[in-house]
């Protein structure tokens, strides 16, 4: 009922599932991530505690093809089931059960694994395969949703569409550095699920990813009057404390606190201001 892929950044920093499905809420059963340790995907008529003994298995050094020829050995109802891990090192393993509803099937490779049930067809996994390979020029989330919306573009799963998401871990990647989610996010019932996801990864983005420090602008001369005097416009004028007092301000009320960065000012932050304003 299900098309997902896991897969690892090419430095092993990143690790991550992405899952689209005619579902309710696929992304609360099917995803589970480890930072440093490595990505589960369990559908068909899956099961949950593969995910926590998958990672439990990667974490010993289990090589993702022994962790899944483990776990389904041990499980009489494989037959019906599919299952996806990557790790750590190495290529990315998957299992798909003979009594799996048709299309099903799957595909692995180094630092990946995609596969897929009732599916238009294998055309799906190839798209999936072949936009992961080719777009490593973009962000690792962005890249998992690439490969994702080809799926979907293919055919995806031959019932229609219900739900889709993403879920990314890096060591500290998490909100204000406090946790390992990097990313996730979940679209449980829409007629659209990927198109939507793809839209709240953007306001993901925006709100809660690191400026690059070499974009950021020094908040002097002309710039810092223009901040200041669309920081009034919003109804948070500059006060005693000065600019960076107030744009802090305006950026926790606004959600842009991880882009904070006292004495500079994310483009990203400038621009949203600037809409604020009304400019």
């Amino acid at each position: 009922m299900t098309f997902s892929l896991v897969a690892r950044s090419a430095d092993g920093r990143l690790y991550g599932v992405a899952v689209a499905s005619r579902f309710l809420a696929a992304g609360a059963l099917v995803p589970a991530a480890e930072a440093l340790v490595g990505a589960v995907a369990t559908q068909a008529h899956a099961n949950l505690a593969y995910r926590a003994q998958a990672l439990a298995m990667l974490r010993t050094g289990v090589s993702a093809t022994d962790a899944v020829a483990g776990l389904v050995a041990a499980d009489p109802g494989r037959d019906d089931r599919q299952l996806a891990v990557v790790g750590a090192t190495g290529d990315g393993a998957t299992w798909t059960g003979p009594r799996c509803h048709p299309w099903a099937g799957g595909q692995a490779g180094y630092g990946w694994a995609a596969q897929g049930n009732i599916l238009t067809g294998p055309q799906v996994i190839d798209a999936l395969r072949d936009a992961w390979l080719a777009r490593d020029d973009l962000p690792f989330p962005q890249r998992m949703l690439a490969a994702l919306t080809a799926g979907d573009a293919a055919g995806g799963d031959r019932r229609g569409r219900q739900s889709a998401a993403i879920l990314v871990v890096q060591r500290h990647g998490g909100y204000a550095g406090t946790g390992d989610e990097l990313v996730d996010l979940r679209v449980d019932d829409h007629d659209d699920p990927v198109a939507e996801l793809r839209r709240l990864l953007g306001i993901h983005h925006m709100l809660f990813g690191r400026p690059d420090p070499a974009t950021l602008r020094d908040l002097t001369g002309p710039l810092a009057a223009e901040v200041a005097e669309l920081l009034a416009a919003t109804g948070h004028p500059v006060g005693p404390a000065g600019l960076d007092d107030a744009l802090a301000a305006w950026t926790g009320l606004e959600n842009l606190e991880e882009r904070f960065v006292p004495g500079r000012i994310d483009p990203v932050v400038l621009e949203h201001l600037r809409r604020c304003a009304g400019r």
